[in-house]
């Protein structure tokens, strides 16, 4: 048992509800949970062992927010080995005595806590966010290294297992606490991430070293056992190499709370000392302003009404460039600049063609740019909310100088120096993510919701375009296309971009950080930017050749 569900029953229905989306996507969640299955969590507790999930539950200080990030890292993918729920690993912000801090906890209960292509890549995310945010980092080890079926994609490169003890080091010099708490096996090249961090734990049981007992007898003839080789007396007494060795988990993980209490007291966020307003609309709203089918409109208004405080926003150019909303508002007394994509069709004031919702024109483009500007010239942080299909194009769009006029948008955000967050309620396509700052400019956390589409462009268009390129190649080559094998080959062709097009599938690749339900917005996005805002340092804007 895997602990993720790959039945036919997971592809969203048609037409999409947002409330029902959230609930399908809440019950997969509830076995993802459960990595590597029942089976496998008892074979953990046999041990004396906690699950990583426990282990993370009693290590954080109850009844405080936390925040998982890759919960569907890995979703439907590494079937031919079973699945890697999570990716055999839980990464978690929450906070320990009063610190915030994040946590990477190996799931011992998928693979052995084996390190696959993804959970590399889950490890480095957690260290960037640790270092933006200048979270201290806690380890909780229990991993047989590399997953060696796939050892080369994991090995070698500037992103693979290397750069997690390379990031190790720097974060060390860097000034961002590293704990590491070895609570199983840690052996070959991950032997180096607890070394290389500030503090190191261990507990009876474990083992750390570099080759195990079957390889040493094969190497080199040597006969030894697992606990003479590496376990926690030999490292606590003879190799000096870890710092404290503890009886059990629950042992390990009171040492580790009372030696992450003699950090400084966390930096306060920027919170207004003013009574914090609720939203003007409760947040079961969310579900019925948002809709998820591709053509609806709405005014992103009655969105920011559910989130702000007290409602409240001022707006900046309300009167031009509107299919972007650019304004100030806070969210739970701290104050942001929110750049948004209005989803209504107007007509621009003096007339002209009619502007559909979602599309970025010149005009919101200068815009947008200008206030980015703005924001960073007044410390102010970002918030990015994309329901967006990208730019406009045609003759006028180009006469226009709508790539100059994008291009300086994307300027801006790319060389914005305050924090930035995004959240993708609806599409998010092509060029126009980028521009509301995607994955690829930096966003301290990028979220989704159950409904959104993430794709260079929206199903249709793409099997369309795909179609018409397939069937002309089919001609150039002499063979001849009836309706009947056009029809099959355009059903296929959409199947595939709508399933690749679906926000899970840009969440098992870590494009999102956590799809939350729309419902916890508020709540997710205050905890994030008040981990964003807290330790900021200001720094000058720089713009580098802007195109005018």
């Amino acid at each position: 048992m895997t602990g993720v569900d790959t039945r036919p029953s997971e592809r969203r229905p048609e037409p999409r509800d947002l409330r029902g989306l959230t609930e399908e996507f809440a019950a997969i969640e509830d076995r993802i949970h459960l990595g590597g299955g029942s089976e496998a969590i008892a074979r953990q507790h046999a041990k004396g062992r906690k699950t990583a999930r426990e282990r993370i539950e009693c290590l954080l200080d109850a009844d405080t927010p936390k925040l998982e990030i890759g919960l569907w890292a890995a979703h439907e993918m590494y079937t031919e080995w079973g699945g890697a729920p999570s990716a055999g690993v839980i990464v978690t912000i929450g906070v320990v005595r009063g610190r915030r801090v994040i946590v990477v906890a190996n799931d011992a209960t998928v693979k052995a806590g084996a390190c696959f292509p993804l959970t590399i890549k889950k490890i480095l995310r957690a260290q960037e966010i640790a270092r933006t945010n200048r979270l201290p980092l806690v380890y909780l080890v229990d991993s047989s290294g590399v997953f060696l079926p796939m050892q080369d994609e994991v090995f070698p490169d500037e992103d693979d297992f290397g750069r997690i003890f390379r990031n190790n080091a720097v974060l060390s010099a860097e000034g961002v606490p590293q704990y590491a708490a070895i609570m199983g096996n840690c052996v070959a090249g991950g032997a180096y991430l607890p070394v290389l961090s500030d503090t190191v734990l261990m507990t009876e049981g474990s083992g750390l070293y570099l080759a195990g007992p079957a390889l040493v007898k094969a190497a080199i003839g040597q006969d030894v056992s697992h606990e003479d080789l590496g376990g926690a007396h030999v490292h606590a007494a003879f190799s000096g190499t870890i710092d404290y060795r503890e009886p059990d988990d629950d042992a390990c993980i009171d040492r580790l709370r009372r030696l992450i209490a003699v950090l400084p007291d966390d930096p306060p966020g920027r919170l207004d000392s003013a009574v914090v307003e609720p939203p003007a609309r409760p947040a079961g709203d969310f579900y019925s302003v948002v809709r998820a089918e591709a053509s609806a409109q709405y005014d992103v208004r009655d969105l920011l009404a559910c989130l702000l405080d007290g409602g409240l926003f001022d707006e900046y150019r309300a009167e031009y460039g509107k299919s972007l909303f650019c304004g100030f508002g806070r969210l739970k007394g701290i104050p942001l600049g929110i750049v948004a994509n209005q989803k209504l069709r107007f007509r621009p004031e003096g007339g002209g063609p009619m502007q559909f919702g979602g599309v970025i024109y010149g005009d919101s483009a200068d815009k947008a740019a200008r206030f980015v500007m703005e924001c960073n010239q007044t410390e102010a942080p970002i918030l990015f909310i994309q329901d967006v299909n990208g730019f406009d194009v045609g003759r006028d769009a180009e006469r226009s100088g709508i790539i100059r006029r994008g291009a300086k948008l994307v300027s801006a955000v790319s060389n914005s120096r305050v924090p930035k967050l995004t959240l993708i309620v609806g599409h998010s396509f092509g060029a126009g993510h980028y521009a509301l700052c995607g994955r690829a400019f930096d966003p301290r956390f990028l979220f989704a919701w159950p409904g959104a589409r993430y794709a260079v462009m929206g199903g249709s268009q793409a099997a369309k375009t795909m179609l018409d390129i397939n069937v002309a190649a089919l001609k150039r080559q002499g063979k001849t296309i009836d309706d009947d094998e056009q029809s099959r080959m355009a059903a296929e062709l959409r199947a595939r971009y709508d399933r690749e097009t679906d926000v899970r599938y840009a969440a098992a690749r870590l494009w999102v950080d956590a799809i939350i339900d729309p419902a916890r917005t508020r709540e997710v996005l205050s905890f994030a930017l008040d981990l964003a805002v807290r330790t900021r340092a200001p720094s000058p804007i720089t713009t580098g050749v802007y195109q005018v």
